[in-house]
């Protein structure tokens, strides 16, 4: 069946297709715009019935009753027309960042060139500087996104795949009752990206997948809801320490020896070596191994978060109001909520100019006064950071927030230098407290713009503001792998959902993994404060 997001891809590649083609502006917008809305839509369209998909924002009847279509039948006859129109690798350009069914039409059309690998070899000879609107820079933007798109094949997101994986390894050991099997590998670590669903096993597992539904045997590889499998067999007397191998990077297990490594399971081997217990996710370098069991103790868990940070409403480009938005983190248990949708630069967000900010404002002040004690909500806003690194409001706007949140949006192309100078001149404006997604990366869509991250990072310590780890499972940026030196540093890290509806605040579960990768404890976490705690925190910039 398919989910929300694999619902939405569909009018989006759809919306595509029909411009791709010339055909009605009108319905090219209508499957636009309700890709938007889709997208950010958390529960389960599915189940939906027609009446309540078409009063979502951006759907209507005419979409309502593709969505049916799709539920019902696995397809979508629209889209299916267009797509048998169009050639294979015209229909993947079109999924590459940066290719828009200008920029792609043209590339067929006019170059004759209808593959991937035709289009970056066309690159490297240097051929499309010849057409209008391909200079050398487009060229050489374009060879960086083939090359990260090749390079993201068969790579899937962990946030997609965990679920199915505990599902698969569920079906499977109904008919498989005396076999050990365990989830393992990328997915046990809690990888952003992991190549599929990894499973070890003490006895072959092939002969009952023709049994499992959802189960597809394609070019010689078994796939449970589209997502390969990878099945490790091992013998019974080795499978605790195999397993223990896959859960683990390859640094960390060589600090084991074959004695230590035979004890039994993972608490048995951890206890021989004379340590704590780490958990698979925290096990990728050595310097896990020094750390006490009070440190690992402490290790940020889901529960420890009190406040959701970084959301957006309908004000801007989010899918629900303000108050639905703030009153769904109250009732799930959060002490406070800290709005922050698009600032003025955002056209494409719908940002709010500084009428519409006062509007917020005051919106947010009458919920204040009706909320019980002990929630709040805090006037944020996530400010664009323009190309010479300045924010987009005045500073008698910008004093006006309880907090700003910084980030890049827009001239993306930049290098390492330009990219470190434009955030370190937005971490040093005295109004920022929170640098968002520091470097713009969509995983297995995007490269993130290159910064050096020690300067950025030093330039947050240098003026108290915390650095973003977008839990967005397509972003998880800040990379994981920089949350040692942050905590060198004595940078708090936030842990920020960036919302753009009611259920995506549970986005935080995604960066909570990633951070307990880096090691991040729940003190060096911002939104694990308090509410009283985190008001003496604003205050004291």
């Amino acid at each position: 069946m398919l989910n929300n997001k694999q619902i939405a891809g569909k009018f989006d590649l759809l919306a595509k297709l029909m411009e791709l083609h010339d055909d009605n502006p009108f319905k090219i917008k209508t499957y636009a715009n309700a890709y938007l809305s889709l997208r950010k839509l958390e529960g389960n369209l599915a189940e939906m019935s027609k009446a309540e998909l078409a009063s979502i924002k951006g759907v209507g009847s005419t979409v309502a009753d593709k969505i049916k279509e799709l539920v019902e039948t696995g397809e979508m006859k629209a889209l299916e027309k267009f797509r048998e129109m169009t050639p294979e690798g015209i229909q993947q350009m079109l999924s590459i960042k940066g290719l828009g069914p200008k920029k792609v039409k043209q590339i067929w059309k006019e170059m004759e060139i209808e593959t991937i690998g035709e289009l970056l070899y066309a690159c490297n000879e240097n051929r499309l500087v010849a057409y209008s609107g391909f200079g050398p820079k487009i060229q050489a933007d374009i060879i960086e996104k083939l090359e990260y798109f090749q390079a993201s094949q068969g790579k899937f997101l962990y946030a997609h795949v965990h679920k199915q994986a505990e599902k698969c390894l569920e079906l499977i050991q109904t008919k498989q009752t005396s076999t050990k099997i365990e989830i393992c590998g990328d997915v046990r670590r809690m990888m952003p990206e992991v190549k599929g669903i990894e499973l070890l096993s003490d006895a072959a597992l092939v002969d009952i997948f023709p049994e499992i539904e959802s189960m597809e045997y394609i070019d010689d590889q078994w796939y449970y809801m589209a997502i390969p499998i990878f099945i490790y067999v091992t013998e019974s007397a080795r499978f605790d320490q195999e397993l223990f191998r896959l859960n683990c990077s390859e640094s960390f297990y060589a600090a084991f020896s074959n004695e230590e490594l035979s004890a039994g399971d993972d608490q048995m081997i951890f206890k021989n070596k004379g340590l704590p217990f780490i958990p698979a996710e925290f096990r990728e370098h050595t310097d896990a191994l020094s750390k006490n069991e009070s440190y690992i103790q402490n290790l940020i868990e889901v529960e420890d978060i009190q406040g959701i940070v970084h959301n957006h409403s309908t004000y801007s480009d989010g899918l629900h109001t303000l108050k639905e938005m703030a009153d769904y983190v109250r009732d799930s248990g959060f002490k406070y909520f800290v709005i922050s949708d698009h600032s003025k630069s955002a056209g494409y967000a719908s940002g709010l100019n500084e009428e519409t900010v006062l509007m917020q404002w005051n919106e947010i002040e009458n919920l204040n006064n009706q909320f019980a004690y002990g929630f709040k909500i805090y006037k944020g806003i996530e400010s664009d950071i323009l190309a010479d690194g300045s924010l987009d409001y005045s500073d008698d706007i910008l004093a006006g927030f309880d907090i700003v949140i910084a980030s890049v949006h827009s001239v993306l192309n930049m290098d390492e230098e330009k990219a470190t100078r434009r955030l370190i001149t937005a971490i040093e404006n005295p109004y920022t407290r929170i640098l968002g997604h520091p470097t713009g990366r969509l995983l297995l869509a995007r490269r993130g713009y290159p910064v050096d991250y020690k300067k950025v990072i030093d330039a947050c310590a240098a003026n108290n503001v915390v650095i973003e780890l977008n839990a967005n499972p397509q972003r998880l940026d800040l990379d994981w792998t920089w949350i040692p030196y942050a905590l060198e540093k004595h940078v708090k890290v936030a842990i920020n959902p960036d919302a753009h509806s009611k259920e995506s605040i549970h986005y935080i579960k995604y960066g909570v993994a990633a951070a307990r990768k880096g090691g991040l404890t729940k003190e060096l976490c911002l939104n694990t404060m308090n509410k009283e705690a985190f008001d003496q925190w604003l205050s004291r910039k």
